[in-house]
C-alpha cells in the first residue's frame, strides 16, 4: 500500500511540527492561501497575525532571541516578501536564527512579471544566510529540514524558503523526516584545535593587564556557554566587558563586569580595552561601534579571537591568535587546559591592573543629576530598572538614545533577557520583538523601551498585541525629537536640526486606548515611581508616555573617528579636536 498522499502545504506543516515549531508569525495573501488552509486544519501550531510583514520578522527575532529556538515567519509573495527584507537583514546582522517562508507565483509564471511576483531569492540573497526556491513538491520536506539546520547551526542567521503556489497544491507521498536529512556541505567547526587552546592559555598566563571581551556569540551558544564565561572570568579574576548584543552573557552586577564598551560604553570599559595587553574576544565581531578608530583600537594588546564564523576573524581587526569554534566548547576547553596546567596570572600585576580600573570607575561616568519635576531620560530608565529588577524582566528596545540609556542603566544578570537591534539599528524593532518575547514567555514582564519617533514605525502592532491579549508594556521615553539624530546634528552640523523634530506627535494615551490598550502619561518626577508601578501591575497591554527633558545628550560618548581615550563624559566636555570629514562619515 502506498504512503498517504499530501499536498505540499500539508507536508510543510508536518515538517514544521517535526522541527518543534509551536508558533508562526505571519500575514496571509493569495500565494500562501494553501498554507493557511493547512494551518486551519490543525491545532499544534499557533499562527500570530501581525499587521505588517516587517513586524512578523521582528516578532520572530524576539521569540528566537529570548528562547534560543528558531523563529518562523510566513508571508505572501511580492510585497509580503519585500516587506520582510528589513527584518531579515536585521537578523543576519545580529545572528538570529529565522526561517522565513515566502509565497511565490506558480512556477510557470516565474519571470513573467505576474501579479504580486518579485524575485525573492534574488532580493534576499545578500540579506540572508541562505535561501531556497522550491521547484518540486518532492524537494519540499528536505528543504525545510535543511533550512532549520542552516538557520541554527554555526553562526545563526535567517534562511528564506520561496514556495511557488503550484508546489504547495501538488500532492506527493515523498515525505522525509528531519532524522533522514544531512546537509551536503555545511559542517561548521564547533571544536577548536588543541594547539590553539594551548597557545591561548599560554598567552593569557603571560598577561599583566588581561581583558575579556564577550559578544552575542556567547549568548547564541546557549545558557551553558554563559555559565562557562562567568566561571572563566572568575577563575582568572580579570575584568570583563560585553558588547551591546552580549549584555547578559556575564552578570551585570558582578564586580568584575566593567560595563558595556563602545561608542556609548563606560569610561572604564573603553579605557581598559585601550590599555590591556592581552584581549580575549569571545563571540564578538569587532564592530565599528566598538572599535572606533581602528589604528588606535587597543594598539598594544595581543588579541585572541574566538568565533564560530571563520569569515569574521581578521575581517576588521587583525588578531594574533584566531580560534574557530563554538564559544561554549572553546570556553570549556580553555578552562580545562588552564586548570590542568595549574596556570596562574601574575597576581601583583593583576592587582595593579584592577587598581587602575577602579580609578577609572571612580569617575562614575553614568552619573547624572535629577533636579525638580522635569524628568531626565536617564532617571526614567534607571527607575524603570530599579522597580522591575526583581521581576527578571525581558527588555526590548527601539533604536536611538533610549536604546543606549537602557543598555547603560539596566544590569542584566542572565542571557536572553535583552533584545535590541545592534548591527542594523532598526527603528521599529522593539514593539514587535516584545510581542514575540511575550508569546514565548506568557507570564513574564516584557517591556519595550521606546522612543516617541521609533515607536511610530510599527505602531500598528499594538493591534496584534491587543488581539492576542499579550500584556506587553511600551515605555516611551518622549523627548519630542529623533533624539540621536538631534544629538549628531548638534555635534556635527552646527545645531541645524533638519527634519529631526516631530511637530505633530499623537496623543499616545488616546492612541493606546484606540488599540484597546491602557494609556498612562507621566510628566512629573514625583509621580514617576507610582505610575511605573501602575504600568507593571496592569494585566493588559500598556503604553506609558514618559515626557522627559528635550535636549539631553547620551553620554559617555566617543565622537566619531576618535579613539577610546578621547571620550566625552558630559556636556561640559568638548571635542578635543574638530571632528574630521572621515569621522563624520563614521556616524
Amino acid at each position: 500500500m502506498s504512503a498517504e498522499q499530501k499536498t505540499g502545504a500539508e507536508m510543510l506543516i508536518r515538517a514544521l511540527k517535526d522541527q518543534g515549531v509551536d508558533v508562526i508569525f505571519g500575514y496571509p495573501g493569495g500565494a500562501v492561501l494553501p498554507i493557511y488552509d493547512a494551518l486551519f486544519q490543525q491545532n499544534d501550531i499557533q499562527h500570530i497575525l501581525v499587521r505588517q510583514e516587517g513586524g512578523a520578522v521582528h516578532a520572530a527575532e524576539g521569540y528566537a532571541r529570548s528562547t534560543g529556538k528558531v523563529g518562523v515567519v510566513l508571508v505572501t509573495s511580492g510585497p509580503g516578501a519585500t516587506n520582510a527584507v528589513t527584518g531579515l537583514t536585521d537578523a543576519l546582522m545580529d545572528s538570529i536564527p529565522i526561517v522565513c517562508l515566502t509565497g511565490q507565483v506558480p512556477t510557470h509564471l516565474i519571470g513573467n512579471d505576474a501579479f504580486q511576483e518579485a524575485d525573492t531569492t534574488g532580493i534576499t540573497r545578500p540579506c540572508t544566510k541562505h535561501n531556497y526556491l522550491v521547484k518540486a513538491v518532492a524537494d519540499l520536506p528536505r528543504t525545510v529540514h535543511e533550512a532549520f539546520y542552516v538557520a541554527r547551526s554555526g553562526r545563526p542567521g535567517p534562511v528564506v524558503i520561496d514556495l511557488p503556489k503550484d508546489v504547495l497544491q501538488t500532492k506527493s507521498s515523498d515525505y522525509v523526516g528531519p532524522e533522514q536529512i544531512t546537509h551536503r556541505s555545511y559542517r561548521p567547526q564547533t571544536k577548536a584545535e588543541d594547539a590553539k587552546i594551548a597557545a591561548a592559555v599560554e598567552m593569557i598566563a603571560q598577561a599583566k593587564r588581561p581583558m575579556v571581551y564577550a559578544g552575542g556569540g556567547v549568548i547564541n551558544s546557549g545558557p551553558k556557554a554563559c555559565e562557562l564565561l562567568t566561571r572563566f572570568v572568575r577563575t582568572l579574576g580579570v575584568p570583563c566587558t560585553n558588547t551591546l548584543m552580549g549584555l547578559g552573557a556575564f552578570p551585570g552586577s558582578d564586580p568584575q563586569f566593567v560595563g558595556m564598551l563602545g561608542m556609548h560604553g563606560t569610561y572604564e570599559a573603553n579605557l581598559a580595552m585601550y590599555n590591556c595587553d592581552v584581549m580575549i574576544n569571545i563571540g564578538a565581531r569587532f564592530d565599528d561601534r566598538v572599535t572606533g578608530r581602528l589604528d588606535e583600537f587597543s594598539p598594544r594588546s595581543k588579541k585572541i579571537h574566538v568565533d564560530i564564523d571563520a569569515s569574521s576573524i581578521n575581517k576588521n581587526v587583525m588578531v594574533d591568535l584566531p580560534i574557530v569554534g563554538d564559544a561554549g566548547s572553546v570556553l570549556e576547553d580553555l578552562l580545562a587546559a588552564w586548570t590542568a596546567r595549574k596556570l596562574q596570572l601574575d597576581q601583583k600585576a593583576l592587582k595593579a591592573w584592577w587598581q587602575k580600573i577602579d580609578e577609572w570607575r571612580a569617575r562614575d561616568c553614568l552619573k547624572f543629576e535629577q533636579k525638580g519635576e522635569e524628568i531626565k531620560p536617564q532617571h526614567a530608565i534607571k527607575r524603570l530598572y530599579e522597580l522591575t529588577r526583581d521581576r527578571s524582566p525581558f527588555i526590548t528596545t527601539e533604536v536611538g538614545q533610549h536604546q543606549m540609556w537602557a543598555a547603560q542603566y539596566f544590569k542584566f544578570e542572565q542571557p536572553n533577557h535583552w533584545m535590541t537591534s545592534g548591527g542594523l539599528g532598526t527603528m521599529g524593532y522593539g514593539m514587535p520583538a516584545a510581542l514575540g518575547v511575550q508569546r514565548a514567555h506568557p507570564g513574564a514582564l516584557v517591556i519595550d523601551v521606546a522612543g516617541e519617533a521609533s515607536i511610530l514605525m510599527n505602531i500598528q502592532e499594538l493591534s496584534c498585541i491587543a488581539q492576542y491579549n499579550l500584556p506587553v508594556k511600551v515605555f516611551i521615553v518622549n523627548n519630542q525629537w529623533m533624539g540621536m539624530v538631534r544629538q549628531w546634528q548638534e555635534l556635527l552640523h552646527g545645531g541645524r536640526y533638519s527634519e529631526s523634530y516631530t511637530a505633530s506627535l499623537p496623543d499616545f494615551v488616546k492612541l493606546a486606548e484606540s488599540f484597546h490598550a491602557v494609556g498612562i502619561r507621566c510628566e512629573k518626577a514625583s509621580e514617576l515611581d507610582d505610575k511605573i508601578m501602575e504600568m507593571i501591575e496592569t494585566p493588559r497591554p500598556v503604553v506609558f508616555d514618559c515626557v522627559v527633558t528635550k535636549e539631553e545628550n547620551c553620554f559617555p560618548m566617543i565622537p566619531s573617528g576618535a579613539a577610546h581615550y578621547e571620550m566625552l563624559l558630559g556636556p561640559e566636555d568638548k571635542v578635543g579636536k574638530p571632528i574630521s570629514e572621515e569621522g563624520m562619515v563614521l556616524v
